[in-house]
């Protein structure tokens, strides 16, 4: 299991310095976007990874309690701004919605080029 958390900490090490570099995304999502990628391309072993994550998985509840605190301590601020998140929760919804939709729509219509593709690599 420690093995799979050096993984996990490596690449959110490698994340943090190439959004350093000013990518423009935080450094947790880069690092992310690599494991995500050396997982595709079989750099990393799903198994390598995989108690580690299950063992964040199952505890995930306890890693959203710093920023509910946080929240919490911030309530005049909230309540000053309230209209504006609003507004934002609600904008930012529709446009996951959205996306994932046609995504998915445009996945579904063109699925045999995909799988075309990974059959003659065989």
């Amino acid at each position: 299991m420690l093995g799979g958390l050096a993984v996990l900490l490596l690449f959110l090490l490698i994340g943090e310095a190439v959004a350093a570099l000013g990518v423009g995304l935080p450094g947790n999502v880069v690092g992310m976007l690599l494991l995500t990628a050396a997982l595709a391309l079989g750099i990393v072993r799903v198994e390598w990874v995989r108690r580690s994550c299950d063992v964040l998985l199952d505890n995930l509840a306890f890693l959203f309690v710093p920023p509910g605190v946080g929240v919490m301590l911030h309530f005049d601020l909230i309540g000053r701004s309230w209209p504006a998140i609003a507004v934002a929760v609600v904008v930012s919804t529709v446009a996951v919605l959205v996306v994932t939709g046609v995504g998915s729509q445009w996945l579904f219509r063109h699925k045999g080029r995909f799988l075309g593709s990974a059959e003659r690599r065989r």
